[in-house]
Order: structure tokens, then sequence, then C-alpha cells
């Protein structure tokens, strides 16, 4: 992952350490701000130690209570990340023109508008002129597919300066070029790709190639996470990466994988899934096979979980907490449901701990598990051990 370090980040950045009340957190910013500063000449440094040390910034606002800096240092990682793009960030915080709006980008953003409103309202008056008596709903079909198709706009060669919209079965060609833009790694998206969309568009069968191809992507998937669940130099970063875009790996009733990790302030969940009914699942990443301590230990002839087992499992019930204060909130501005939220705590390796065999880790979790009421607690290797019997098809199939 490339990380932006750049003017615009500093200014943000002095800005934050202004904002700063307590000493400590005034110096954590500075930290951030003299890494950027140390790339010499005009460069500024970026790199893992960048977000590193932003990270570290904001776990001291926060254990200082200083929350609207832990906001700021927060748009700054994003920002770093890529999470945020740069229009936005610095229109958010002003940073150029002594803190007036950019009309620049507020002009553009007009015309853009503008021109695609013109465009929209003159298909929507062809449409109405061939087909006089369609209602309002034809009508938002008709231009929802019109956008659709917009994304197969080309140049035609013998029409210099003009452009077409391909139509017919543009639909199920879009929704082909995703599954394999988005879901299948293959080179020349233009050239090759568009090549088997043809074919794949007009093929009754192609449903079972692509199904294939998707199958493909998730076994390599899985074997990276693997690899590096078995990595005793794995972080949780490392181990968020490869977990990214992969909810089906947490089972089949996750649809998707929610775009807003900070749902109440002061918490930033790693993986926040939605069920098919909307509600929400909070995934809670710990290291795996580099866990610094064991997963369990021996009490009365029995291996129960360590405190740091425990302690993960307070932090997951400590974010539903916090989504339950917060629950209308959420519901109204992001329409996710949390008042029937639970959590998973992904935690170790039995790799970590080889002189306790693998079955009695397992039992441990699992008797946990049954005195815990919205939380659960798995090692990777059982998750990816779940994940890979998906995979597998059965004799029946």
């Amino acid at each position: 992952m490339t990380v932006r370090s750049d003017f615009a980040l500093e200014l943000q950045l002095e800005r934050t350490r202004e904002e700063a009340a307590d000493i400590q957190v005034k110096g954590a910013v500075n930290a951030v701000v003299e890494h950027m500063s140390s790339g010499g000449g005009r460069s500024r440094r970026g790199g893992r130690a960048l977000t590193d040390l932003l990270a570290a910034a904001r776990v001291t606002a926060a254990d200082k209570d200083e929350w609207h800096v832990v906001r700021l240092l927060q748009d700054s990682l994003d920002y770093a990340e890529g999470r945020i793009l740069r229009p936005e960030f610095e229109e958010r915080y002003r940073l150029f023109q002594d803190g007036a709006r950019n009309e620049a980008a507020r002009h553009y953003l007009a015309r853009t508008i503008g021109a695609a409103s013109d465009f929209v309202l003159r298909a929507g008056r062809e449409f109405l002129a061939s087909q006089p008596g369609a209602g309002a709903e034809k009508l938002l079909s008709h231009v929802e597919k019109l956008s659709k198709e917009a994304q197969w706009l080309n140049a035609p060669e013998d029409r210099p300066g003009r452009y077409r919209i391909l139509r017919g079965r543009a639909e199920i060609a879009v929704w082909t070029e995703r599954i394999l833009r988005n879901r299948v790694d293959m080179e020349d998206p233009d050239g090759a790709t568009r090549h088997i969309i043809s074919i794949l568009a007009s093929d009754p069968e192609g449903k079972v190639l692509l199904q294939a191809l998707q199958l493909q992507r998730r076994s390599a998937g899985l074997i990276a996470l693997r690899r590096l669940a078995e990595d005793p130099h794995a972080s949780e970063r490392d181990l968020h990466e490869a977990l990214r875009g992969q909810h089906w790996i947490f089972g089949g009733q996750f649809i998707s994988e929610a775009t807003h990790r900070r749902l109440v302030p002061g918490d930033e969940l790693d993986i926040p899934l939605i069920r098919g009914d909307g509600s929400l699942h909070v995934v809670e990443l710990k290291r795996a096979a580099g866990l610094r301590g064991p997963l369990v230990k021996r009490h009365r002839d029995a291996w129960v979980p360590t405190a740091e087992v425990h302690d993960a499992v307070a932090q997951a019930v400590n974010y539903l907490v916090g989504l339950d204060e917060h629950r209308e909130r959420i519901r109204r501005d992001l329409h996710i449901e949390t008042r029937r939220a639970s959590a998973l705590v992904l935690i170790g390796h039995p790799a970590a701990q080889p002189d306790v065999p693998e079955e009695e880790i397992n039992e441990a979790f699992r008797t946990l598990n049954t005195h815990l009421n919205r939380v659960e607690v798995l090692t990777y290797k059982d998750l990816i051990d779940n994940a890979e019997r998906l995979l597998t098809p059965t004799e029946d199939a």
C-alpha cells in the first residue's frame, strides 16, 4: 500500500498539534511531523513508519480524552492511506487560500452536475417521445439502465470527437465485468477481459465459468491468509489487509462489509460486517501466531483462556455497549441496525502454543463461548478451516 505524505497532510497535522491541549498529545503529533520532515530536501517521508506514528498519536489522544484530536488524527491516517481523496481533505480543513472555500472546485462540480443533468434530461425527453404513455417508474428505470450502460461508452473510429453508449446486453455485461474486474485477478482489462465478457455474455453456461473463477480467487485468498496466520511476524495490520473484502470467509449470512468503521466516537472497528437483515457483526482482530502471550493456561486440571483472551472479549463487549448507546443515530445516519449487533474475536493460532494440543485450545474456547451471549471467540486456524470447508464441494454436490 502506498502511503501519501505531502504538504496538505503536513498543514493539517500542524493545525492538529495546535488543537492538542495535553503535552503528551502534542509530543505524539510532533513526532509525526518530525518524521515527515526528515526526508531531506523538499521530500517528505511516509511509509509504514508514518501510519504507525499516526496510529500511536491517535491512541495517546484517546487516552487523554481529547476526542476532537482523535478525529483529526483519524482523518490524517485515512488521507495518508488513501481513504480520503485530496480535494475532500483540502476542502474539509480549508488548508489553502487562508481558509477560504475552493471556488474552482465548487464551479467544476457545479458544471459537471449541470452537464450530467442536461444529458439525463435530453435522454428522458427522447424516451418519452418514443413512449408517450410511459409513467414515472418506466422513465426512472430507463435512466437507471442508462447510467449502467454509460460504463460502456466508447469512441467510434469513424466519428472523431463523438462517443456512444452501448445498449442491449449492457446490464449482464456490466455484471460480468464487475465479477472479472473485482473478484478475479487478470491483466489487460480493456483487451482480454472485454473479449471474455463478449463470450460469457452470450453463453448461458457462462455463470459456471465465473463461479469457477471466483472459487479459484477465494482459494488463493485463503491460502494467503493461512500463510499470514502461521507467520509469527505478521501484524494485525497484515491480517486485516488479507481479510479486506473477503467477508465470505466469515460465513454465508454476511452480505457485505460496512464502509464506515467509526460508528461510535472513539471506537474504530476492525471489520464491520452486515448480515442479510441489515444488522451489524463486529470482527475484532488480534495477532495470530505472533500473539505475545499464550492462549490458554492450566487451572485446576483444565485449560482455560488467558487474561489476554478475556481482555479482547471485554474490548468487543465495550464496542457493543457503545453501539447500543448510539443505536438511533447510527440507524438514522448510516442505515445500520446495531440493536442485534454481535461480535467475533479472532485471536491466536495453535502453532503459537505447540505444547498444548489444538483440541484442548478449541475446547477451552468452546467452553468460553457457551457462557458468552453476543461475543464469540475463535482462533485464526479455526476460522480458516471452516472457510476451507465452505470451498470444498461435498459428495452430494
